[in-house]
This record gives C-alpha cells, sequence and structure tokens, in this order.
C-alpha cells in the first residue's frame, strides 16, 4: 500500500503543482470546440492548485494566479462569440479571485526587498511577515469558501453550457463553428499590431499606463501560446521568435510594476506610522528594464507576421 503524503510536505505540493496535459488543437477544429478545450484545462490548472495554496505555498499561489491570467485571456480572446448574460457576473467573479490572490503575492515580493541588517529592520520584517501571513489567512478563507465553489461551478457550466453556445443569432452561430486557424491569426495579428503601436511611447509612459501596457502583453503572450499546435514550419519558428520577446518584455514590465507596487505597500505603511525599509531600483535601473522592454518590442516587430 503506498504511503500518502502528509498535508504541506513537499511531495505532496509538488503533485498538487502539475498541471493537466496541454489541449491538442487542430486549425479546422470550430471556435467553440478551441475555447472550451482551453478554458477548461485552464480552470483545472486553477483548481489543482488551491489546496497547496491555502497551505501557504508560495509556488503554488504562482500557479493559481498564472492559471486565473490565462483563463481570463481565454475568455477576452474569444469575447466576440461568448458575450452573453453571465459572462459579465463570472469576469467579475474571476477578478474578485485576483484581488485575493494579488494581495498576498505583492507582499511576498515586498518581503523579498526587505533590508534585515539592523534590528530596527529586523523588527521591520516581522512586521511584513505578520502582515503577510494575516492577508494569506484572508486568502485561505476565500478559497475555501461557498463563494469560490460556486464560483468555479458557475464557471464550468458556462464554458460548457453557457448561454452564449445556444444563441440562435446567426453571426454568433456562424462565429461559433468557424475555423479556428482563420480567427485566431486574424486576433492574434489585431492585437499585437495594438501592442506595438502602444509600445512606441513606453519610454514616456506613466506607472498606470506601463502597467497596462504589461497586462496587454502578457494577454497576447498567453494567447499566442494557446495556438502553437496551429503553427506549422515557418510560422513556428516565428511563433517561437515571438514568445520569446514577449516574454523579455514581459519580465522587464514585470519588474517595473513589482516595484511600483511595493513602492505603493511601503508608502501605505508608512502613512500609518510603519517604517518600511525596502529596497527599490534607482532611476538608472528603471532606464535599463524600459530599454529591455524596448528592445524585446523592437525586435518583435521585426519578425514577419504570424501565419497560421
Amino acid at each position: 500500500m503506498s504511503s500518502v503524503p502528509k498535508a504541506g510536505s513537499k511531495r505532496d505540493s509538488r503533485i498538487e503543482r502539475i498541471t493537466q496535459p496541454r489541449p491538442r488543437l487542430n486549425p479546422v477544429m470550430a471556435c467553440d470546440t478551441a475555447f472550451r478545450a482551453v478554458a477548461r484545462h485552464c480552470l483545472a490548472d486553477l483548481t489543482a492548485s488551491r489546496a497547496a495554496t491555502c497551505r501557504g505555498d508560495a509556488e503554488a499561489l504562482h500557479q493559481m494566479r498564472v492559471a486565473l491570467a490565462r483563463l481570463r485571456t481565454a475568455i477576452s480572446f474569444f469575447s466576440p462569440m461568448v458575450a452573453d448574460s453571465q459572462r459579465k457576473t463570472i469576469r467579475a467573479e474571476l477578478k474578485w479571485l485576483h484581488r485575493k490572490l494579488g494581495a498576498v503575492r505583492d507582499l511576498d515580493v515586498a518581503i523579498g526587498r526587505l533590508e534585515v541588517s539592523s534590528k530596527q529592520r529586523r523588527h521591520d520584517y516581522r512586521f511584513w511577515k505578520a502582515k503577510r501571513a494575516e492577508s494569506h489567512r484572508h486568502l485561505a478563507r476565500a478559497l475555501r469558501s461557498a463563494k469560490y465553489r460556486r464560483l468555479i461551478e458557475s464557471a464550468s457550466g458556462w464554458i460548457e453550457n453557457g448561454p452564449w453556445s445556444t444563441s440562435e443569432e446567426r453571426q454568433a452561430s456562424e462565429e461559433r463553428a468557424s475555423p479556428i486557424a482563420p480567427y485566431s491569426a486574424d486576433r492574434l495579428m489585431r492585437w499585437q499590431e495594438k501592442l506595438l503601436k502602444k509600445s512606441r511611447n513606453l519610454r514616456d509612459m506613466s506607472t498606470k499606463k506601463r502597467h497596462r501596457l504589461r497586462l496587454m502583453n502578457k494577454k497576447i503572450y498567453y494567447s499566442t501560446d494557446f495556438f502553437a499546435d496551429l503553427f506549422r514550419d515557418e510560422g513556428l519558428t516565428r511563433q517561437r521568435a515571438a514568445l520569446k520577446h514577449l516574454r523579455q518584455a514581459q519580465k522587464a514590465l514585470g519588474q517595473l510594476n513589482d516595484d511600483a507596487k511595493g513602492q505603493s505597500l511601503a508608502t501605505a505603511l508608512q502613512r500609518d506610522g510603519v517604517h518600511a525599509s525596502l529596497r527599490f531600483p534607482r532611476r538608472k535601473r528603471e532606464k535599463q528594464l524600459i530599454r529591455r522592454a524596448a528592445e524585446a518590442y523592437r525586435k518583435l516587430a521585426a519578425l514577419k507576421p504570424l501565419r497560421i
């Protein structure tokens, strides 16, 4: 009889973080079938890491955030054909979960920047750790709540049999039945063009606009990855190159976003009388990160358009 790993053990946590096999797509697959395959996979990954996240596993928390971001991206990518009376509610509930997960993750990043060399800073570290523990308790309570269970059940039911899937409106019906290859190629091209257009002003962007650019970048990265099976030969080479440049831009923009969120947390705590000794990059470092993102977008723009 095989032993059962204890809750919270490394073995148990590792098992729960294994993602489901990637759904296989083909160029002639109907759009509604492709949407269900992608969204179902994202939802399975999301729920697979819940228990470990409740126990405080930071990597499981990251996996939940990624799966949730991919699910929200899938809904956005197929938005023209999945718009119905339930979508707004589903999106609002997923946003609620995103905020819960993000609150703990932001504190993890901030704690990673703490200086702990002096007695005062060690005191700060204990305070931030206590703040993180409190935030995690709120998250664990949310993930064990009836609201979370209803969210998963309603999202699953909507993906499989939502009103969008039975609409008799002619255009919606035709879009659902159309092959995924031409739809995804057109959608990816339009999103990428929009991203590159906005990225031209990267050096002059405010923190808020850079954040929006990062979110757009993430959506295109996940979407390009969703349809890897549809690319062949030269198209597959371009797809991999595009993913590389999008990933490089995402990393630089993500570091800039983490800096901004950490600074906001520190400022909020200082207003409450708590000393927050965080390390933040100087202006020189900020310029380097912006330059890296801009270079990644330059290389992305130099690629020939993706063809499926």
